[in-house]
């Protein structure tokens, strides 16, 4: 027979895996620009703000476009996991490369 406070720590150890696990990667297609001369790319990046949050995204992705002389112009869409797969092509070279 198995100890209530074992069964609890068991319970608790569980619950604590399964929230980890449940916070799915999330993903933001965008739109950049350079200048002189002008270029234009699509692409998509992952981003550690929460899904449902396109200002936090932008601001995350912002400097690392930056570093490489790239403007974000717009956050098109936040998606996780099952929309990657089918942005790939579209992106090209620039499918998670920031």
């Amino acid at each position: 027979m198995v100890k209530p406070m074992k069964t609890l720590a068991l319970t608790l150890s569980f619950i604590v895996v399964g929230a980890a696990s449940a916070q799915a990667a999330c993903y933001a297609d965008y739109k950049a620009k350079r200048d002189d001369p002008l270029r234009l790319h699509y692409g998509v990046a992952e981003i550690s703000s929460p899904c449902d949050q396109p200002d936090a995204a932008a601001d995350e992705l912002r400097p690392r476009l930056g570093s490489d002389g790239w403007k974000l112009l717009a956050i098109v869409s936040l998606f996780g996991d099952e929309g990657l797969e089918k942005r790939r092509d579209s992106a090209g070279d620039y499918f998670l490369r920031y």
